[in-house]
C-alpha cells in the first residue's frame, strides 16, 4: 500500500488538531458562565447564564440563605446541550430590593418577564427551598411554557397538610420581620444564616462550604438585603392562598421532586401528587436540606439526567 506524501500526513494532522482544538473551545466556551442583568417586570434582575442561545433553556431557582451562586457546580453539567440561566430573584443577591412583589406568584411573573425578554416560549425549570415554590407558581401561571419542573426539598405552602411541614420545627423565623429584627440582624448576617446552613443539614459539618458561607452572608449584608429576604416568609399566607387556588387545576408536565432524607424526606413528594399527574419521588438519601452542597453525586446527576430527556 503506497503511503500518502509527508506533506500531505502533516496537513491532515494539522487539521485533525485544529478541529481538536475548535471543539474544546467551543465545549469550554458553552461552558463558561456569564453574569447578565435584565429590566424586566418593574425590577432589575441579576442572572447567571451558560451554554449556548439557541440551545434547549433551563431556568434555576435558588433558595433563602442563597443565591444563584449555589448552581455553579451544576451549570457546566448542563451546558453543553442547554442555555441554563440562574437567576437571582427579586430581593436576592444583585437584583433590585422593592418594597413590595414577594409573594411567589409576582416572582414567577418576574422569571416569566426575564424568559420572554431572552426571547424562549418554553423552560424546563427547577427550583430548591424558595425557588421551588416560584418554579411551581411559574409551572402554575404558564403551563404551556413548561417542558418539565423540579421540586427540590421545602415545601408547597397552601397544598395538603401543609401546616405539619418540618421546616414549621422553627415556626420562629417565618414571623421574623420587622424594625427590631432587622436592627438584630444587622452586621450579623452571617450569625443569622448559620441557624439555616447547620440546623437544616444532616451533619453541620458537610453542609455549605466556608467560601460561599461568606459569599452569601456578603450577597445579603447588601442594602435591603435582609429587609428583602424576610419578605419571602412574610408572604407564605398569600402564597398559601394562591397555591390553594393553583392546585384546583393540576399540571401535567413531567416533574421531578427531590428531597433530603434528613429534612422534607417523602412530604414533598406527597404534595407534589397532589399538584401534578406525572410525579418522580427520590429521596436523597443521608442528606438534609441543602441537597447541592450535601450530596453533590446523587443530586447533580439526578438533575442532569431528568433535564436531559
Amino acid at each position: 500500500m503506497k503511503l500518502l506524501p509527508r506533506s500531505f500526513r502533516r496537513a491532515a494532522t494539522a487539521l485533525v488538531l485544529m478541529l481538536a482544538v475548535h471543539a474544546t473551545a467551543q465545549a469550554a466556551g458553552s461552558a463558561a458562565i456569564q453574569s447578565h442583568t435584565a429590566d424586566v417586570n418593574g425590577v432589575t434582575l441579576h442572572y447567571l447564564q451558560a451554554g449556548q442561545s439557541d440551545e434547549s433553556p433551563v431556568v434555576l431557582l435558588h433558595g433563602y440563605a442563597e443565591t444563584s451562586h449555589m448552581w455553579r457546580p451544576l451549570m457546566p453539567q448542563l451546558a453543553g446541550r442547554h442555555v441554563v440561566i440562574a437567576p437571582d430573584l427579586r430581593g436576592a443577591g444583585q437584583s433590585s430590593k422593592p418594597e413590595g412583589g414577594y409573594d411567589k406568584k409576582t416572582l414567577a411573573q418576574d422569571i416569566h418577564a426575564l424568559v420572554k425578554s431572552l426571547g424562549y416560549p418554553k423552560v424546563k425549570i427547577v427550583g430548591h427551598d424558595i425557588g421551588l415554590m416560584v418554579a411551581y407558581a411559574y409551572a402554575a401561571q404558564y403551563p404551556d411554557e413548561v417542558d418539565s419542573i423540579v421540586l427540590m426539598d421545602a415545601f408547597l405552602p397552601g397544598v395538603g397538610d401543609w401546616t405539619h411541614v418540618w421546616l414549621l420545627r422553627d415556626l420562629w423565623h417565618f414571623h421574623f420581620y420587622g424594625e427590631t429584627p432587622l436592627k438584630l440582624v444587622d452586621g450579623r448576617e452571617r450569625t443569622y444564616f448559620e441557624h439555616f446552613w447547620n440546623d437544616f443539614a444532616a451533619d453541620r459539618t458537610h453542609s455549605v462550604p466556608e467560601a460561599d458561607r461568606q459569599f452569601y452572608a456578603s450577597e445579603y449584608a447588601r442594602p435591603g438585603g435582609m429587609r428583602a429576604g424576610f419578605e419571602y416568609f412574610k408572604n407564605f399566607e398569600q402564597d398559601a392562598k394562591d397555591f390553594a387556588g393553583f392546585a384546583k387545576t393540576p399540571l401535567h408536565m413531567p416533574m421531578l421532586v427531590l428531597s433530603g432524607e434528613k429534612a422534607g424526606g417523602q412530604f414533598l413528594i406527597d404534595q407534589a401528587k397532589l399538584v401534578d399527574t406525572n410525579v418522580e419521588g427520590v429521596i436523597v438519601k443521608g442528606s438534609g436540606h441543602w441537597l447541592m452542597e450535601e450530596a453533590p453525586e446523587q443530586t447533580i446527576p439526578a438533575l442532569v439526567a431528568f433535564l436531559d430527556k
